[in-house]
């Protein structure tokens, strides 16, 4: 028994890091589109892991919700940050620091 529940954390916690793996990259799709729609440079070309919550969607169903933040600037001699709030492996929310419009 104690075998059978090690191997089903085991597939568990591979499906969960596959799972975060892909939404990551759309993480940074929704952040370097973000930046390009505001005339912004998306800085270092990446996002961070910054918190993990289960949520429900519009339609009562659980879902995980990552939050991942970045940077961006809006001359290249500053950064600001940023945030995407994904919903499973939508992008549900861009937050952008408030920033001079040039």
């Amino acid at each position: 028994m104690w075998e059978a529940a090690a191997i089903l954390f085991i597939i568990v916690g591979a499906l969960l890091w596959i799972d975060s793996l892909r939404a990551r990259e759309r993480a940074v799709e929704a952040g370097r589109s973000a930046c390009a729609r505001y005339d912004l440079q998306f800085l270092d070309e990446t996002v961070s892991f910054a918190r993990l919550r289960l949520a429900r969607d519009e339609e009562g169903r659980l879902r995980i919700v990552r939050i991942y933040t970045f940077e961006f600037s809006e001359t290249g001699n500053n950064r600001r940050n940023g945030a995407i709030v994904m919903l499973g492996q939508d992008p549900k929310d861009i937050r952008l620091e408030p920033y001079r419009l040039q």
